[in-house]
């Protein structure tokens, strides 16, 4: 039987590099320490040195990010999550974080305890979330795993986001055979508070209380930080505890007490208790500051008797905070979470010297310098070897000529659109609750981007998650930065200005040279695309160890840098919607058509070539084009503007069809192939609806664009070069319905 004292022993080399140290850091330890560490104080390494809370493999790198901007106010780092002003006397707070490895395991409570540590980010800083999206990857879509996986996450973001009571207004959802066994879950999170509001993740003030707020600790999570921080294998289902479990409505009332404990001045500081726990919340506020604590472990609420310090520590039982009050409030304090019945109780104080003593039954079972934990204090920091790999440059043989083209376009348009990657997500999207709080302004307006309304001021906010990770397979810097760029092109098309972003990058091993040459990759085209666009980056997450062994060969899922962009709508009525209005309205094509199907659905799908470059990008373009859609909405001559993006144009076009039901009549150019004009993904350009009355206007602002005028939207059917391509009903109904067929069909 495990006892307290068991874990008071001197620790051993094997047991640390069982617990995910490394020999080094083992070492490094004792020196810290002055002596050889015990099981206790190991654990407690092990999970602050952990690769998902030290970023030990990656910071070197993410240093070199864009952070800076006029209305920034909380950069990336600084705090839970990043903080911009949008006026008004208003800044919203936003971040996305991922929840890959428990959603592998235990897919329903992965994601919704996704859901609920990103939503804590934002309240912990004191801003009400309003508004939810997630980006999704799974594996091959035939296969009855993936069915359950997919059924699982979705079931468990609805649920937990639906019962919390926020809004999911957008997402995405993409499948390929790398992410077999390592489905990516990333949820995103926004809220809005008042400037001057924000409530710090930090302690100080010597003798100032700690208090734990919130749910009873369990046996749930412990060890969850250094799970994540490892490939997934065939035993990685006997780390089942590492997965947390999740209470919406436990969460709600910890909303709404956090909110008005925002609303005093009772304070010091407020911190999440998410990726290990006690050890985690303990350590980040106490180094920030330099001071240190004292933690009574024997009063922290358990939910299960005879939990051993460790287990307490390394918890990550969720919807539960760490609070340092001001001495002399903390009946203040008291009082509000007894009003919302929740457990309010203090288990420490902070004191000098830096140093985190926690103690059990009496004895002193931890001793260690809180700033020796932490990211920018004394956790490594590694610089890992890359090089590019093979299939690098073998894409870039890549000849289209080599690709025969159909004879039946419409065949491949009806491939496309019943496509699980170009689909409707419908199916996803119907069990969101996408209307609670009735700020949603796309659901009956579909706009690129999700829109949300700022109540009691003229302004909406516009938030989007995008990233096509089969670009950035085939290449890491030029598919990372279209990411970014599509994010803001999304926006921009909505009738926003893009203005920050955070970040979601999920890789796989790190210490596999090509998997870090795709990391290093991203990162650069990530800082260029965002000084591009002046897009800060606020902060995000880190995800690596996204591989699994196939056929006994490890196997990196696709690079995923996923991008999550917030824009400002100045007034709400630019809002621009993505759907055909009026019949007779002109249908242009913003940007310059290319003869490139490289990395395109069409020809990773329906032709089955994989190896390709990235389709046509250049940022200088892309920059241009979008500040000339900005002035063309700001100038009231555009009806409709939909970004062209997977499925390339005709996919564009049935989009923007679908919603009221008008179809179009188009003609290709003869200049280019029909297969690349139609289903060819290449960047920067945009399909827009004008009324005829604005065409002088519309064709010079574009001038310096380049501009094609494609046709007229016309009648229900939808028409290229006087063939039907069938009426929008009949593909929107096999549109809407092709993704829960394949999830429901037995193969």
């Amino acid at each position: 039987m495990e006892t307290t004292e068991n874990h008071l022993a001197e620790a051993s080399l094997e047991t640390a590099m069982e617990l995910g140290l490394l020999k080094e850091e083992f070492e490094r330890i004792k020196e810290i320490l002055g002596r050889t560490p015990n099981f206790t104080e190991v654990s407690i390494y092990s999970v602050m040195w952990s690769e998902h809370c030290s970023y030990k493999n990656s910071i070197k790198w993410l240093k070199t990010l864009p952070k800076e901007g006029a209305h920034m106010l909380a950069e990336a780092g600084e705090e839970n999550a990043g903080l911009v002003d949008i006026g008004d006397g208003l800044a919203c707070a936003f971040k996305i974080e991922s929840h890959n490895h428990p959603s592998a395991l235990e897919p329903y409570q992965g994601a919704a305890t996704g859901v609920g540590g990103i939503n804590r980010d934002i309240f912990t800083m004191g801003a009400r979330p309003i508004v939810q999206l997630n980006s999704l990857r799974f594996g091959n879509i035939d296969l009855d795993r993936t069915k359950w996986l997919v059924k699982g996450v979705v079931k468990g973001i609805g649920d937990y986001g639906n019962s919390f009571g926020i809004p999911v207004v957008g997402g995405e959802l993409f499948f390929d055979e790398c992410y077999n066994t390592n489905p990516l879950v990333n949820a995103m999170s926004a809220g809005i508070m008042k400037t001057g509001t924000m409530i710090s993740a930090t302690s100080y003030g010597v003798g100032n209380p700690v208090f734990i707020v919130g749910s009873s600790t369990g046996k749930d999570g412990i060890h969850g930080a250094a799970f994540a921080s490892k490939d997934i294998t065939e035993d990685s289902m006997e780390d089942l505890p590492a997965v947390q479990v999740g209470d919406p409505f436990q969460e709600k009332l910890l909303l709404e007490a956090s909110l008005e404990l925002a609303e005093t001045d009772a304070i010091i500081g407020m911190q999440d208790m998410g990726a290990a726990g006690i050890t985690c919340s303990t350590s980040e506020m106490s180094g920030k500051e330099g001071f240190g604590m004292i933690i009574d472990l024997d009063k922290v609420p358990c939910r299960q008797e005879g939990m051993l310090p460790f287990e307490i520590l390394l918890s990550e039982s969720q919807e539960r905070m760490l609070v340092v009050v001001k001495k002399g409030r903390d009946a203040e304090v008291q009082a509000i979470f007894d009003k919302w019945d929740l457990n309010c109780v203090q288990i420490g104080e902070v004191v000098e010297g830096g140093r985190l003593e926690y103690y059990a039954k009496g004895i002193k079972v931890a001793d260690v310098p809180g700033e020796s934990l932490i990211l920018g204090g004394g956790a490594p920091v590694y610089e890992r070897e890359y090089k590019e790999p093979a299939y690098y440059q073998q894409n870039k043989n890549f000849s289209i000529d080599s690709i025969e083209e159909p004879k039946d376009p419409k065949k491949v348009a009806k491939f496309l659109w019943n496509h699980p990657n170009i689909a409707s997500k419908k199916w996803v999207m119907e069990q969101y609750d996408s209307m609670v709080g009735t700020i949603n302004m796309s659901t009956n307006k579909p706009t690129d981007a999700g829109v949300v309304s700022i109540k009691d001021t003229d302004k909406a906010l516009a938030f989007t998650v995008d990233c096509n990770s089969r670009y950035v397979h085939a290449d890491p810097e030029k598919g990372c930065a279209i990411a970014v760029a599509e994010s803001a092109r999304n926006i921009v098309c909505s009738g926003g200005e893009p203005s920050a972003i955070t970040n979601c990058l999920n890789f796989g091993n790190p210490y596999n040279p090509e998997v870090y040459w795709q990391f290093v990759g991203a990162i650069k085209g990530m800082s260029a695309a965002c000084l591009k666009f002046k897009t800060p980056v606020t902060g995000g997450n880190v995800s690596f160890y996204n591989q699994s062994a196939q056929d006994g060969v490890d196997v990196p899922v696709f690079p995923t840098p996923t991008i999550g962009m917030m824009g400002i709508l100045t007034s709400k009525e630019s809002l621009t919607t993505l759907a055909f209005q009026n019949e007779g309205d002109l249908v242009y094509l913003l940007g310059e058509a290319k003869n490139d199907i490289s990395s395109s659905e069409y020809l990773y799908a329906f032709h089955k070539e994989k190896n390709s470059p990235a389709p046509f990008f250049d940022l200088e373009t892309e920059y241009n084009l979008q500040n000339t859609l900005k002035g063309m909405i700001k100038s009231g001559i555009v009806e409709s503007a939909h970004d062209c993006a997977d499925g390339g144009l005709f996919i564009t076009l049935m989009e923007a069809a679908m919603p009221n039901n008008l179809g179009f009549d188009v003609s290709t150019d003869s200049n280019f192939r029909k297969d690349a004009y139609l289903f060819g993904e290449a960047q920067s350009r945009v399909v827009i609806s004008i009324n005829p009355s604005n065409k002088e206007a519309f064709e010079k602002a574009a001038s310096g664009d380049g501009f094609t005028l494609l046709g007229t939207v016309k009648g229900t059917d939808m028409a290229v070069d006087g063939e039907s391509y069938g009426s929008v009903a009949a593909a929107k109904a096999e549109f809407d319905s092709a993704l829960e067929n394949y999830l429901t069909s037995n193969n």
